[in-house]
């Protein structure tokens, strides 16, 4: 005969086991991470290479190479700008055969900012809230004169009594910043254009160029280099105050700026007395991107998370390779058939 209290035992300990397993079931499934997408990392640049006969505007993507013109006439792309959408901006210039004519690519179409009768030149764009913004210079009555357009409507910085020349812009909460230089008597000047107002940046007693701005938070960072009777200094302007990046007592000048949490960084190059040696400063503190066995220079720096993007070229002795170093390390973009030079690096992450 069965025993009750036995069967109700078994059944109780069955039910738990049960439990149990089913408990441990869904914990396990619990405990299985989700797939992480892929992160894709984009690298593009933007620049020029000589075809043996003329410069073509170029782009390359992660290495691949795409003219941006035919080579009929000489072109120029400079700066490089690439929203979320994928969609990508370039700024530069190309010859009509006697003029050259200030251009923007968007996705490859050219568009161009003026209409060829007046020498024109754009060296940077910036999208900000789907507005599109390229700074300049164009040569009217004899003067350049500095110039920013927006969504392809042109603005006069600078009022055409001095040659002026805008070289970087960048949009940050509504303002529009945008550096350059301003020839006035004898001497460039560094300035600055916040909304269209100008503040100079240096004295007028020596020549001073600003080429390159950051705007981090409340702080902006201007790039350049100014000379100081005997040399030419690499220079980082924030908020209007200088400090020129250790160089030895040779020449040195900065050609970008970019700012990533606290850390300021910069790029150029400096003459070592027999070559010019490309140059990355963090925080004030320079590193050789090359040995200085042949001239190289670096024209643009990109920080992306923990990686350091640097575009430029080096001559290999008889040809300038473009390249892009990261976080030091080299590679070439072009095989010096012919030369070929990096303006622009810009980084996505999707």
């Amino acid at each position: 005969m069965n025993n009750p209290q036995k069967m109700k035992k078994i059944v109780k300990f069955s039910a738990l086991l049960l439990l149990i397993c089913f408990t441990y079931s869904c914990s396990k499934d619990d405990d299985k991470e989700e797939p992480q997408a892929e992160i894709i990392t984009d690298v593009y640049a933007v620049g020029f290479e000589s075809d043996g006969t003329n410069n073509i505007a170029k782009i390359w993507k992660n290495g691949i190479a795409t003219s941006l013109t035919n080579g009929d006439n000489n072109a120029y792309a400079l700066s490089v700008y690439v929203l979320e959408n994928g969609d990508v901006y370039v700024a530069g210039y190309e010859s009509n055969g006697t003029k050259n004519v200030a251009i923007l690519w968007k996705n490859g179409i050219k568009i161009s900012l003026t209409n060829g009768a007046n020498d024109a030149r754009a060296h940077s764009v910036f999208v900000s809230d789907n507005d599109v913004y390229v700074v300049g210079n164009e040569l009217i009555g004899g003067k350049r004169v500095a110039r920013i357009w927006k969504n392809g409507t042109d603005t006069s910085l600078s009022d055409g009594n001095n040659d002026a020349y805008a070289r970087s812009v960048f949009v940050n909460n509504g303002d529009v910043y945008t550096v350059g230089y301003e020839v006035i008597g004898t001497k460039f000047v560094s300035k600055i254009w916040k909304n269209g107002l100008p503040t100079s940046l240096s004295t007028g007693v020596n020549n001073a160029y600003a080429v390159s701005i950051f705007v981090s938070g409340t702080d902006v960072y201007v790039a350049g280099q100014e000379f100081d009777g005997t040399k030419e200094l690499a220079k980082i302007w924030r908020n209007g105050v200088s400090v020129s990046l250790p160089n030895g007592d040779t020449s040195a000048w900065a050609e970008d700026v970019y700012v990533n949490g606290t850390d300021v960084y910069a790029v150029g190059e400096e003459y070592n007395g027999t070559t010019y040696v490309a140059k990355v400063w963090k925080n004030n503190i320079g590193s050789n991107l090359t040995l200085g066995i042949n001239n190289s220079d670096a024209n643009t720096v990109y920080v992306s998370g923990n990686d350091v993007y640097c575009g430029g070229s080096e001559s290999n002795g008889t040809k300038t390779i473009a390249k892009i170093w990261k976080n030091g390390e080299p590679t070439n973009l072009t095989d010096g058939t012919n030369n070929a030079y990096v303006e622009s690096v810009f980084v996505t992450k999707n």
